[in-house]
């Protein structure tokens, strides 16, 4: 027989295929078959590193911050609440006259059943006794955003220091904490701080700012607290145990600030709810007694309720900028909390 290489009409085996045909390629070219390969992933690989460090990587606050400016509604509650904050710190740029100032153009045609409207120097008229209306809107705003902001800000800082004992201690501690917000989140929140503002000797501007704060803590306390308890069996929280970290090191520096985003986020939607609470005491008259101080919920409570019938405005102005920034809060904060939880993502 002769042999396959020079037998007519059948051509030369190509270098790396199998003379014996038996389908096993040689053990040289499947080495450089897999070199070659290993070759242009690790090129690939080193391309995107290079990428990647032109780049920069990408944090979670930028990537939350970059889901949020691409969110119509939420960039539409973050301009409404920085109208709101322009006016109320350059409110006495922005307002035309003082407050608390009468002016004898408006009082002379003051009566009991004529409040003046819009006129030359007042383009919203007047309020009951002879002040420039706009000038007390405006004013208004400076007042709203301190209550809200003082509110909320003091209701964090309660609500956070009781999860954070809650949610790191636990036992008989995390039993006694959380029946005591449990007692508190029982009770309708405007009827607790209505309860409150009574129970001092004298209603003021920090009566209820304090409700409206006490009124908020369990919340905090209550989200904080769940955060806390996810934290504690974590894989960064089990390897800092391991190590030997101290737990008020593991609380204060692993599962705190993991653990806050959620109640940041949360704050934002309280200062709409901190904003109608005060507003609420104040129409009912548990607020500040000062009438000289410009107040939405107190303009439409003693303005726009007694003088509905002789001047609706009266009470349409306060009651739509008191929606208005409620909104623009509710819409900002539901925009960050989809932004930085993915769950709530839609």
């Amino acid at each position: 027989m002769s042999d396959p290489i020079t037998r007519p009409g059948v051509a030369a085996p190509r270098d790396g295929a199998d003379p014996t045909g038996t389908g096993e390629r040689p053990a040289s070219a499947t080495e450089r078959g897999i070199g070659r390969l290993g070759d242009r992933k690790k090129a690939r690989l080193d391309e995107l590193a290079r990428a990647s460090a032109d780049k920069g990587g990408v944090s979670l606050v930028r990537d939350a911050f970059r889901r949020l400016r691409r969110n119509p509604v939420a960039m539409f509650g973050a301009a409404i609440v920085a109208v709101f904050i322009l006016v109320a710190i350059f409110a006495p740029l922005l307002a035309p006259h003082d407050p608390a100032q009468r002016f004898d153009e408006l009082t002379k045609n003051l009566t009991v059943d004529s409040i003046p409207g819009a006129s030359s120097g007042f383009p919203l008229g007047s309020d009951p006794l002879g002040r420039d209306f706009l000038s007390r809107l405006i004013y208004g705003s400076r007042q709203t955003l301190f209550v809200g902001v003082l509110a909320t800000l003091i209701g964090l800082a309660l609500g956070v220091l009781i999860g954070a004992v809650a949610g790191a201690f636990g036992g008989w501690i995390d039993n006694i904490l959380m029946r005591f917000t449990d007692v508190m989140l029982a009770l309708p929140a405007l009827l607790l701080a209505i309860s409150l503002v009574a129970m001092a000797s004298k209603s003021s501007q920090w009566t209820v700012i304090l409700a409206v704060a006490i009124v908020n803590v369990p919340i905090f306390a209550r989200l904080l607290r769940g955060s806390m308890l996810a934290q504690r069996e974590s894989d960064h929280v089990l390897a800092a145990r391991a190590l030997g970290v101290k737990q008020r090191s593991i609380v204060l520096r692993h599962m705190l600030p993991n653990a806050m985003t959620a109640v940041i986020v949360q704050a934002t939607l309280t200062l709409s709810t901190a904003i109608l609470e005060a507003a609420s005491l104040s129409f009912l008259g548990l607020g500040d007694p000062d009438i000289n101080r410009a107040e939405w919920g107190l303009m439409l409570g003693v303005d726009g309720v007694r003088y509905f019938e002789v001047r609706p405005e009266l009470a349409y102005y306060p009651a739509l900028a008191i929606i208005v920034v409620a909104l623009g809060f509710t819409l900002l904060g539901e925009g960050m909390r989809e932004a930085i939880d993915p769950k709530n993502r839609r």
